[in-house]
C-alpha cells in the first residue's frame, strides 16, 4: 500500500519521511482553498494557526486608529503566513490577512504542530530554520524602510516579488511600502523614462 505523501512533498521537500511519519504529517494538515477577497484573519481574534500557501497570494496588514492599512506582507507559493506575535505570545490578533488571488493553502493549528514537534523532531529543525530566515527578511525589510529611498525600496519589491506587481492593487504595494499611491505612480513613471 502507497501512502499519499503530496503534503511532504510540498511543505517538506528537502526531508524524507517513513510511512508512519507520513500518516501523521496527512493527519494534521488539511488542505483548504479561497477565493479572492476572503478574509482569513480579523484583528482581534484569536490565532491559533499557521498557513502555508501552495498558489495564490495573501497579505497581511495592519489598520491604524486613523484607519489607515498598513501592509505587512504578502505571501505567496512556498510561504508561511499568520499573525505570529498573536500566534506565539497567545493574544488576540493585531493583524488581518486576506486573499489577493485565489488561493490553495495548508492549515495547521497550534497544537497539532506541537504535536509534530514532539513525534517528529526532525520537522521542528525544519520550522526553527524557515523562522530565522523569517526574521532575518523581516529585519532586512526594517532597515530598508529606515535607510533606503522609495525608488529603491520599491525596486527591491519587484525584485522579490516579480509576479506580484501587476495582480495586487496599487495601494496595497504602496502601503507595503510605506508611501503614497501618488508617490508609487510617480516612482514608475521615473523608471519608465530611464
Amino acid at each position: 500500500m502507497s501512502l499519499d505523501n503530496t503534503i511532504c512533498k510540498e511543505i517538506f521537500n528537502e526531508i524524507s519521511f517513513s510511512n508512519e511519519e507520513i500518516e501523521i504529517i496527512n493527519a494534521v494538515f488539511f488542505r483548504e482553498t479561497f477565493k479572492k477577497g476572503t478574509q482569513l484573519l480579523k484583528a482581534s481574534d484569536n490565532v491559533d494557526r499557521q498557513y502555508y500557501i501552495i498558489d495564490g497570494c495573501l497579505r497581511s496588514y495592519h489598520i491604524d486608529t486613523q484607519g489607515r492599512e498598513y501592509t505587512v506582507q504578502f505571501g505567496i507559493k512556498d510561504w508561511w503566513m499568520s499573525d505570529y506575535t498573536a500566534f506565539f505570545s497567545n493574544s488576540k490578533a493585531i493583524m488581518n490577512i486576506e486573499v489577493l488571488q485565489d488561493a490553495t493553502v495548508y492549515r495547521i493549528l497550534d497544537e497539532e504542530k506541537e504535536y509534530l514537534y514532539n513525534k517528529i523532531p526532525k520537522i521542528e529543525s525544519f520550522f526553527r530554520k524557515k523562522l530565522e530566515r523569517a526574521f532575518a527578511a523581516f529585519q532586512r525589510r526594517i532597515l530598508s524602510e529606515l535607510s533606503l529611498t522609495a525608488t529603491q525600496r520599491y525596486l527591491n519589491f519587484i525584485k522579490s516579488f516579480p509576479n506580484i506587481e501587476k495582480s495586487v492593487k496599487n495601494y496595497h504595494i504602496a502601503s507595503y511600502l510605506g508611501i503614497t499611491t501618488e508617490s508609487l505612480s510617480r516612482i514608475r513613471k521615473e523608471l519608465s523614462h530611464k
